[in-house]
C-alpha cells in the first residue's frame, strides 16, 4: 500500500501532539516505513509549521507560476517598519504583512541590505563642534610631542579620579568554567557592586606609577583637598627622585581640576598643564588603560571594607611591567591619530 504525502503528515502531526522530537519522530517513520519516509528537513519543516500555529496538512490549491511577495509594496512596507521601530522582530513583520519568514529574510538583506546588530555604548552624544574639538586638541598634541616621539612625554603625569568597591561582580567572561558532558550546565545568582567605596586619586607617567591617594573621611574632591593634600603628595613623590624636573600635568575637566584654586596654585608651583579634549575618556589613559587593567583583576573578590580593596588595587598597580606603562603612552598618541582619522568619533571597538 503507497502512503500518501498527506497521510504522512498527518503522522508527523501525530507524533507533534505527542510531543515527541523531530528526531524521534524520523526514527519512528523509518522503522515502520522504511525508504518511504520523507526527508529530515521536511520534518523539521513540519514540526516548524505545527508550532507557529499551521493547522491544515493539505497542500494549498495553486494556479499556475506561484505569485511572489517580494515585490516594492512589501519592500517599502518593511523599510518603515524598521526605521519606525529598530527592535522590530521577524514575527512582527510576518505577523504585519502576512507574508513567509522567507520571503521577509530575501526583503531585509537582498533587498534592503540590513543587518541587526548590537548598539555601541559611548559615553556622550557629540555634536559636531565637540567632535572638531576632539580632531584639533589631538592635532596640537602630537603636533607638540612629535606624535609621541618627545622626550617632552615622559614629563607628563596623567591623573584621575575613581571609586573602589569593596565587592564588584565579575564579568560573564570570567565566571566561564569547564563542564563535562553529563554534568548540568552552572548557574550563579546575579549579584550587584557594594555600596561600601572609597574614592581614590591615581597618577603615572611612560615610566610607571607615581602616587595613589584615597580620599580619607570624605566622598568627594574639592579644589582644596586637590591643592593641599593631592597634588603635593604627587609632586612631592616626583621630586624625591629628580628635585629639577619639569612636570607637565594631565587631567580631565572635573570641577576640582579646573577651580580657580588649583589654577593658582599650579602657577605657584611652576607646573604646565596639559590640556584635556571634553568627553574624550577615550583619550584618557587612565580610562582606556589603568583603571580597566586593575579594576578587572579584582572582580569577583569581596574585601571586608574599602581600604582592603584599595590596599589590593595598590598591590596590582605594583605587577604592572615598565613595558606595559610605555606602551600605554604610545598607544595614547596612536589614539590621537586614530581620532583624528575617524573626523572626532568615538572609536572604542570600531
Amino acid at each position: 500500500m503507497e502512503i500518501t504525502r498527506e497521510g504522512l503528515r498527518w503522522m508527523i502531526f501525530y507524533d507533534f501532539k505527542e510531543g515527541l522530537t523531530q528526531q524521534q519522530c524520523i526514527e519512528s517513520l523509518r522503522a515502520t516505513f522504511g525508504n518511504e519516509v520523507p526527508s529530515e528537513k521536511t520534518v523539521y519543516n513540519w514540526f516548524a509549521e505545527f508550532r507557529h500555529g499551521h493547522a491544515s496538512i493539505s497542500d494549498e490549491c495553486r494556479e499556475g507560476r506561484p505569485k511572489s511577495v517580494v515585490i516594492p509594496r512589501n519592500i517599502d512596507a518593511v523599510r518603515n517598519m524598521i526605521k519606525e521601530d529598530r527592535h522590530v522582530t521577524y514575527r512582527q513583520i510576518e505577523a504585519s504583512l502576512r507574508i513567509s519568514q522567507t520571503a521577509i529574510q530575501s526583503i531585509l538583506h537582498e533587498h534592503l541590505g540590513v543587518r541587526k546588530i548590537c548598539s555601541r555604548w559611548i559615553p556622550h552624544n557629540l555634536i559636531e563642534a565637540q567632535k572638531k574639538g576632539r580632531v584639533d586638541w589631538c592635532q596640537e598634541m602630537l603636533k607638540k610631542f612629535d606624535r609621541g616621539r618627545s622626550k617632552s612625554v615622559y614629563n607628563i603625569v596623567t591623573g584621575d579620579e575613581t571609586w573602589i568597591y569593596s565587592y564588584e561582580p565579575e564579568s560573564k567572561q570570567q565566571s566561564t568554567v569547564w563542564v563535562f558532558n553529563d554534568e548540568h550546565n552552572p548557574t550563579k545568582v546575579v549579584r550587584s557592586r557594594s555600596t561600601s567605596k572609597k574614592m581614590i586619586a591615581c597618577f603615572f607617567g611612560c615610566t610607571g606609577h607615581i602616587a595613589t591617594i584615597p580620599l580619607e573621611d570624605r566622598r568627594t574632591i574639592n579644589a582644596e583637598w586637590y591643592t593641599t593634600i593631592c597634588l603635593p603628595t604627587v609632586f612631592d613623590e616626583i621630586r624625591k627622585k629628580n628635585k629639577k624636573r619639569r612636570i607637565i600635568l594631565h587631567h580631565d575637566n572635573a570641577s576640582s581640576h579646573k577651580a580657580h584654586q588649583t589654577t593658582e596654585y599650579l602657577k605657584e608651583k611652576n607646573i604646565e598643564l596639559m590640556s584635556h579634549c571634553p568627553y574624550s575618556p577615550d583619550l584618557s589613559p587612565n580610562d582606556f588603560f589603568f583603571f580597566p587593567t586593575v579594576k578587572q583583576k579584582m572582580r569577583g573578590q569581596r574585601f571586608s571594607s574599602p581600604q582592603e580593596a584599595v590596599e589590593d588595587f595598590q598591590n596590582h598597580v605594583s605587577t604592572i611591567s615598565a613595558s606595559e606603562w610605555k606602551k600605554c603612552f604610545q598607544n595614547w598618541f596612536e589614539r590621537m591619530q586614530k581620532c583624528i582619522d575617524l573626523k572626532g568619533e568615538y572609536f572604542e571597538k570600531q
